[in-house]
């Protein structure tokens, strides 16, 4: 049975390690040529594909002149160390998610539920639509924090594990289901009458076989390469949202760049959307593909009406999103669904 363990690391190694990255990644003299991308999921996951892709791209476009040295989850410690290192410019691109709504809380907007088509394709061109991407109020939220948000890379739709079918909000009753610790996510689960519970991603499969937590949710990647499928019974997908991950730079170090390093990178960015939208399809169909093929899990693809319950609970949260976070929230959320509509046309 496949486990997932962070390595063990000696005593005093990641304040150490970490001191070291600030120093190179601050000086002024020159820019560096090995550029440190940070990771939330492990290696050969969707974001470690990207990550790859990404750092092909670097080295061609620069001949050779920078080399992108990708760090999978757990090397440069939790999500909130990612994070502050990016913030720090101790690395200099990170993907952030679910649990990046405490610092980005606009972020939590990729959180709501029923916002984005049925159809992933529609949802990729949306998010990445220059008129979205580019919006001074998305583009600030980010920067804020010290932030430059490149790209939105959305990762396949997000799938129930649980140990019990569920249908309809009332199979949810009582459930204890692992989130991302997001005021938002916490908000939706407690709407659909589930115990919504954080946890750490490294956590979560010995938190699920020992019944700390009951279901999950994640992508049929994560699922697979987690091994969560091997401690739960049932898989079930309701297409309520898709995890979009962020793709992000330093500020400090973008803002550093020489104005063509910087409209080289949002050049990739922009020129690998169409490419991680088939590749994200590709991996979560095989992952799923090898779910069935070593597992005997059942899998519930839930009706359009049992669906609409789900939906008439999730809408009230547009509101409390837009009261949290602000009237930028709220104009950001109507960007989004008007994007949306114009991708479907």
């Amino acid at each position: 049975m496949r486990r997932f363990s962070l390595p063990i690391l000696p005593a005093g190694w990641f304040a150490v390690s970490i001191a070291t990255l600030l120093l190179v990644a601050c000086d002024d003299t020159d820019q560096p040529t090995q550029w440190r991308i940070a990771l939330e999921e492990v290696e050969g996951s969707i974001q470690y594909q990207y990550a790859q892709r990404f750092a092909e791209e670097v080295a061609e476009r620069t001949e050779g002149e920078v080399e992108v040295n990708i760090y999978p989850y757990g090397a440069l410690g939790n999500i909130e160390d990612i994070y502050e290192q990016l913030q720090n410019n101790a690395v200099h691109f990170a993907f952030g998610s679910g649990r990046l709504g405490a610092t980005v809380p606009e972020s939590q907007l990729f959180s709501l539920h029923f916002v984005l088509s049925d159809d992933e394709l529609v949802n990729t061109r949306a998010l990445n639509s220059p008129d979205f991407l580019w919006s001074e109020d998305l583009q600030q939220a980010y920067q804020e924090r010290r932030f430059q948000l490149l790209s939105l890379l959305p990762e396949g739709w997000q799938v129930w594990s649980a140990n019990q079918p569920i249908r309809t909000p009332a199979d949810f009753s009582g459930v204890q289901i692992r989130i991302m610790d997001n005021r938002l996510l916490r908000e939706t689960y407690r709407a659909y009458g589930a115990d919504p519970t954080p946890m750490e991603y490294g956590e979560l499969y010995s938190g699920l076989q020992q019944g700390v937590v009951d279901a999950a949710i994640q992508p049929f990647f994560a699922h697979q390469e987690m091994g969560f499928y091997e401690v739960q019974d049932y898989l079930i997908s309701a297409r309520q949202s898709q995890f979009v991950a962020s793709f992000m730079a330093s500020s400090i170090f973008y803002e550093r760049l020489p104005r063509d390093k910087r409209e080289m990178l949002q050049e990739i960015a922009a020129d690998l959307v169409e490419w991680a939208h088939e590749m994200q399809q590709e991996v979560n169909a095989e992952r799923l593909e090898q779910i069935k093929q070593n597992s005997n899990i059942e899998l519930i693809e839930l009706a359009d009406s049992e669906r609409e319950e789900f939906k008439e609970l999730a809408r009230p949260l547009r509101a409390r999103f837009s009261s949290e976070v602000g009237s930028r929230g709220e104009r950001l959320l109507a960007k989004l669904l008007d994007e949306v509509q114009e991708a479907e046309q």
